[in-house]
């Protein structure tokens, strides 16, 4: 019965974590730049209403699948007890969106929000099924 319940927990933290991080994530992101295009707006006299969609947005493309693959990776190496592993994640991410997000404020702004309410995201829901197949008898 315990073996049972593990891999439904293991299972349940994997799908809550890549499935629920991205609506979150992307949530977070549209916070960051809505400020962020306000304060623009501020800035430049114009319009706030009258803002384009994030430049930084377009940039990054492909992100809704890096970000899935990202938290099963995280929550995975927390559930299999090597949280070590999330930087290799953190390496390999920075390493391969490097030459998008160098050089450009907006799109390494939007990156490393993104990136860390990902990694927290799935680091909590890691964390959390932990310790619920802690709480096992």
């Amino acid at each position: 019965m315990n073996l049972v319940l593990t891999i439904e927990i293991a299972a349940a933290a994997l799908v809550i974590s890549a499935g629920a991080g991205g609506p979150i994530t992307a949530w977070i992101l549209r916070l960051a730049s809505r400020k962020r295009l306000e304060d623009a707006a501020e800035r430049d006299g114009a319009d706030p209403d009258d803002r384009q969609a994030d430049p930084a947005a377009e940039q990054l493309r492909g992100g809704a699948w890096i970000g899935v693959l990202e938290r099963l990776a995280i929550t995975g190496s927390i559930l299999v007890g090597y949280p070590a592993a999330i930087a290799v994640v953190v390496a390999v991410k920075g390493l391969g969106r490097f030459p998008e997000i160098h050089g450009s404020v907006g799109v390494s702004e939007r990156f490393i929000i993104g990136t860390l309410a990902s990694y927290l995201w799935a680091g909590a829901i890691g964390v959390a099924a932990v310790a619920a197949l802690g709480a096992l008898p």
